[in-house]
């Protein structure tokens, strides 16, 4: 057999990439209930280990990757038809379908009484460290350097020493994204060097990014069999109606808002979560939607046919922004569970605030840590406890998966919506009348 006849029968006989990931997840939740089983100690630090540096392999890459991507968007925007629109449309969708989450949250805890029937006591419950207010919001949206860097240190009385940490504030991240490519935009012809820059370190860190990518199965199977091996049902039980409720909450909003927004845009949702299955995937396991931004900025482009110079400005800032899961739903349930437990009245107006902290105060998951100030933001602007956050952090990594997931699945989805409501749809790219993408062939070469 000839070189070149040998060459379609290697790549149809390759293990596709999402079927590597899907086995990724089956060998990691075996690796996981073996760890946990027969309390192999060696396996779960190996799980823990790799899983960690996979996904600090995925944050590295994302901050300059975040960056230059916003400046080379936002310049690409002076060639969009309407793209102020295009903004305004993509915020209102945000604050919509946030909305819309956040009322399917408060009806299931309504219903359901999570709190009540709880198994868990308050007498050790102790408030968290980190706590959000609106202060702490606006304050972040202010870039305190060049690149958004925090440092924080953390004192270890029993060995005497002072561990300091790095992070980055991916919101500021996105201000300063979207500050200079306007500031691009605005000197004109003499910022044309600048922008090529921009457009070539781009092209290296989403190379790059794609390496990193090409662990996934790896990674994937390490962060699964970790959240196996750490979280039983003796750590669940207390709390099962909520975690449950998270679940369902997100079930309903995945697999029910979702493709019914799609039906009334005339779109399929078999094509739609074909195309960003991928990403929602990957999103379950490695609980990061900035993790996970360029494999679903990758399929908002290539596989659902939402345009490049759009794409590359919605998908990053609905990566701090839009998070149906971590800031609409899982607060709600959260919030009128830690009311049941300690045994306080919710009124309308309670649940008033819940939906106002909901729609207005997403962006603080990005620009503070995450849900768990996103739910003190919550309960302090309901004047509850905050003490009840502690009681729900032993599991907070299991529902974590769960509302990351749902977070990205919208990331991609209004996007799509937006583009298809403006006519910039590439609908044959939507539904699979296309040669495929350039990343689709490198995974494809890589794996030949």
């Amino acid at each position: 057999m000839s070189t070149a006849s040998a060459a379609p029968a290697r790549k149809k006989a390759s293990f596709p990439f999402w079927a590597q990931v899907l086995a990724g997840l089956a060998a990691g939740v075996l690796l996981g209930w073996l760890a946990r089983t027969f309390d192999v100690a060696w396996l779960k630090e190996l799980l823990s280990t790799v899983g960690t540096i996979f996904v600090q392999l995925l944050r590295v890459i994302v901050v300059p990757l975040v960056l230059t991507a916003l400046i080379v968007s936002i310049t690409q925007l002076r060639h969009v038809a309407n793209a102020a629109k295009l903004a305004v449309q993509t915020l209102a969708w945000f604050a919509i379908t946030a909305f819309i989450s956040v009322l399917i949250g408060i009806g299931l805890g309504v219903l359901t009484n999570p709190g009540a029937s709880a198994s868990i006591g308050t007498e050790g419950a102790r408030a968290v460290a980190t706590q959000g207010t609106w202060l702490d919001f606006i304050k972040g949206l202010v870039p305190v350097n060049f690149l958004g860097l925090e440092a924080s240190s953390r004192f270890n009385a029993d060995a005497a020493t002072v561990a300091t940490s790095l992070n980055f504030n991916v919101l500021q991240l996105v201000v300063l994204g979207i500050a200079l490519g306007a500031a691009a935009l605005a000197v004109g012809e003499k910022a044309n060097p600048f922008i090529e820059v921009a457009g070539s370190l781009l092209a290296v860190f989403q190379k790059l990014v794609w390496w990193v990518i090409l662990l996934a199965p790896i990674g994937t199977a390490a962060l699964i069999g970790r959240a196996v091996a750490t979280y039983g049902w003796d750590l669940i039980a207390p709390l099962g109606i909520f975690t449950l409720d998270v679940y369902l909450g997100c079930a309903i909003v995945m697999f029910g808002l979702y493709p019914l927004l799609l039906k009334m845009h005339g779109l399929s949702v078999r094509r739609w979560f074909s195309g960003a299955w991928e990403s929602i995937t990957l999103a379950f396991v490695t609980r990061s939607s900035i993790g996970t931004l360029p494999v679903t900025q990758s399929n908002t482009i290539n596989k659902l046919g939402v345009p490049q110079s759009y794409a590359s400005f919605a998908v990053p800032l609905g990566a701090t922004t839009k998070m149906d899961g971590c800031a609409a739903i899982y607060p709600a349930l959260a919030a009128i569970t830690v009311a049941q437990l300690f045994d306080i009245q919710l009124g309308l107006q309670h649940y008033v605030l819940i939906a106002f902290v909901a729609v207005v105060g997403s962006a603080a998951t990005a620009g503070l840590t995450g849900a768990i100030v996103m739910l003190t933001l919550t309960l302090s602007t309901l004047g509850l406890p905050l003490e009840g956050v502690g009681l729900l952090l032993a599991i907070d990594p299991i529902l974590d998966m769960a509302r990351t997931a749902t977070n990205v699945a919208g990331q991609s989805l209004i996007p799509t919506i937006v583009a298809k409501r403006n006519g910039i749809l590439d609908e044959d790219v939507y539904n699979g009348r296309r040669i495929p993408d350039a990343d689709d062939a490198r995974l494809a070469a890589a794996h030949a």
